[in-house]
């Protein structure tokens, strides 16, 4: 695949021509999108584009390159067909396009390039055509036959019974009194109509897509002797209302008006800019619970984040999406916009009802269900759409409720749904208090947690955050999804249920039967104040079966000898505390006694040396224990480090006689040093 995207670069810049590669006027959006067709066509001749038809309809396109692989306009099917570029025609009997049509004056260049209605209705009015073939520049933005065919009855009506008039206005407002090419059109820019001096919007998006007043440019940059003809789809009419204004005078807007109100967005909504307003009609608010509605129009904070959430940074029309792609919103969230078919959906959802409602400052896409942010949202309403729903419960049955919905700043820890799957715990006084230790008294966010850094619970209990190469822990439990902040709370997702420390190292081995053989090597060797004292350490800790199985001679003499006890049990500890979330594929975990671990975790099985932990995770206020089945031995490492050391040096010494004896070819001078180096390999 990287092959092929070099060899399409390449293709590309030669197609190109030298300005492409050596520091010419950058191309336009659209000009890269129809030099790319121009390359997919060649095959076919000179000046030949690919075009990509959506199967069932007139609508063709430009092909870019995602596009000519997928095969896919709006997720429907495309055909590839392949047509003359812009400004070309064929001849008779020649391969391709190879001769440039004629220069003619706009009105002759009209039915040239298919706008043969536009044509029509210019001779209709008494004044436009002798315009359109005199002298001058002018351009000329003109729907296509189809554009014509597809205005409303009443509208075309009203057009053509005053053409000296209304038709003689409309054509007046799709034409600029001065030539201007595809490369000056600017995203965002407006341009003075030759009506009333009436701006006409112009966006060109990073895909290619050109729109006049959300009108797509079909073909370009057709040069006539007194202008340019750019043919577009729709018909397209003046723009007089900001944004602010059109919500004012729509019925459908009530809620909505009352909102922007409320909030003092109205200020945004009418002054310049190009936004794109996802605007929610009464049916969408009316879906909402009223108890949820209620709160946030309640509440400025979240009633502006709700509104911002629905304005898009720049104006987006419709035609401009023939797939997937994220949008920004001034609250600073990210939505997916797309299209199926005819429809655009947000985030995957089909739920705009009306688009392309031009403003002076921006585009209106009416939408029936409301987006509201998580910034907007409680916690409980953040969860509900996470996969804790069922932790979730335990607190709303735990009578914790109140503060995942009301105004206190705290971070919710809510274990996954897989957690549960064997059941939930009874809810009682200890589960209770369990709950509430998976609740921090402040609202933070994952990006800020530092290691070591301690946090309060609700419960009076402090955690700790261990951070690793690739796990962000609290405790035992390690934040498996991104954060999702509330209006006051944050929810953090993770991966089991958090256990807080019950003690020191000494004192979880203490408190478990299993582990009284441990303790009683750990008091013989000297090492119950190490254990006890603050630190970080990870304990693989033997169980009293993993004591039994050792030969009976061996295991009395490692009591009898306090030293070499001393020396085993050291290496079953770590100098630093590694959970089983943050082991990754394998940790090398450096022991007290000096030696390195080699901790590692697969299908959810800690090892540690190859040796199975049987439990993992009994967090310690100063470490934590993973217990074992087997007692770990240091390596012999002496011997091999001696071994090690010889390898070494034999291997320097052959580097030695290798230059030696290269020398030596040239000096017979250097022959009694070669064969003593030759003589101390053989030793």
């Amino acid at each position: 695949m990287a092959l092929l995207v070099r060899l399409l670069a390449v293709a590309l810049a030669l197609a190109l021509g030298p300005a492409a590669t050596q520091g010419g006027p950058a191309k336009s959006p659209y000009q890269l999108v129809l030099q790319h067709s121009r390359l997919r066509g060649r095959q076919h001749g000179p000046n030949v584009c690919a075009v990509q038809k959506l199967i069932g309809t007139n609508k063709k396109y430009f092909t870019n390159c995602k596009q000519w692989y997928q095969r896919k306009i709006c997720g429907k099917s495309t055909v590839i067909s392949y047509e003359c570029c812009p400004g070309y025609e064929k001849v008779p009997g020649e391969k391709g396009c190879p001769a440039a049509l004629p220069l003619s004056n706009l009105y002759e260049t009209l039915g040239v390039v298919g706008s043969t209605t536009t044509q029509l209705y210019t001779d209709r009015t008494e004044k436009l055509r002798p315009e359109m073939e005199g002298p001058g520049s002018f351009t000329i933005f003109a729907p296509s036959n189809e554009a014509w065919a597809s205005l409303p009855a009443e509208v075309l009506d009203s057009l053509v019974s005053n053409v000296n008039i209304e038709l003689l206005n409309a054509l007046r407002y799709h034409m600029v009194g001065r030539r201007v090419l595809t490369d000056e059109l600017k995203h965002g820019m407006a341009l003075t109509s030759m009506y009333q001096n009436s701006n006409i919007q112009i966006h060109h998006y990073p895909n290619g897509i050109v729109t006049v007043n959300c009108a797509r440019l079909l073909k370009a940059d057709h040069h006539a002797t007194n202008g340019v003809v750019h043919l577009i789809d729709k018909v397209i009419s003046t723009v007089t209302n900001n944004i602010q204004q059109i919500i004012e005078i729509e019925d459908t807007f009530e809620t909505l008006r009352a909102a922007v109100a409320a909030s003092g967005l109205n200020t945004v909504l009418e002054g310049d800019g190009q936004f794109t307003l996802l605007a929610p009609t009464n049916e969408a608010f009316e879906k909402i619970p009223a108890e949820t509605l209620n709160r946030i129009l309640g509440d400025p904070e979240a009633l502006r984040d709700l509104l911002n959430n629905h304005i898009l940074k720049s104006a987006m029309c419709a035609e401009a999406i023939v797939a997937g792609l994220s949008v920004e919103t001034l609250e600073g969230t990210t939505l997916e916009v797309g299209c199926s078919g005819d429809m655009l959906t947000i985030n995957g959802k089909a739920i705009i009802s009306n688009k392309d409602i031009l403003a002076t400052n921006g585009v209106i896409h009416f939408i029936d269900e409301l987006l509201i942010p998580d910034s907007a949202k409680t916690l409980f309403e953040l969860a509900a759409e996470s996969d804790v729903s069922v932790a979730v419960d335990l607190f709303r049955q735990a009578g914790l409720g109140t503060h995942l919905s009301g105004s206190e700043r705290v971070t919710l820890l809510a274990p996954l749904n897989s957690v549960f799957k064997d059941g939930t715990p009874p809810i009682n006084a200890n589960t209770k208090t369990l709950l509430l230790n998976h609740i921090i008294k402040e609202q933070l966010a994952s990006k800020y947690l530092y290691h070591g850094q301690t946090l309060e619970t609700l419960g009076g209990k402090k955690l700790r955050v261990f951070v690793y190469r690739n796990s962000l822990c609290i405790e035992n439990s390690c934040i498996a999804a991104h954060d999702k902040r509330g209006r006051y709370g944050t929810l953090f997702t993770m991966d089991r249920v958090l256990t807080p420390p019950m003690g020191t190292v000494m004192d979880v081995l203490k408190g478990d039967s299993r582990f009284s053989t441990l303790v009683a090597a750990i008091q013989s060797a000297g090492l119950t104040e190490t254990l006890n004292r603050e630190g970080v350490y990870t304990v693989f800790a033997p169980t009293n079966e993993a004591f039994q199985a050792m030969p009976p001679g061996e295991l009395n003499k490692l009591l009898g000898n306090a030293k070499e006890l001393a020396d085993i049990l050291k290496y079953h500890v770590g100098d630093e505390i590694l959970v089983s979330g943050g082991i990754g594929a394998l940790v090398r975990l450096k022991s007290l006694q000096g030696d390195k671990l080699e901790v590692s975790s697969k299908d959810n099985v800690v090892s540690v040396n190859k040796e199975p932990v049987t439990e993992a995770d009994i967090m310690a206020t100063n470490g934590v224990v993973h217990a074992i089945a087997s007692v770990l031995q240091p390596p012999a490492s002496r011997p091999q480090e001696r071994g090690d050391e010889l390898a070494d040096s034999a291997l320097e010494i052959f580097r030695q006689a290798s230059a030696f004896s290269r020398a030596a070819q040239r000096s017979v001078r250097l022959a009694p040093v070669y064969q003593m180096l030759l003589e101390r390999m053989k030793h």
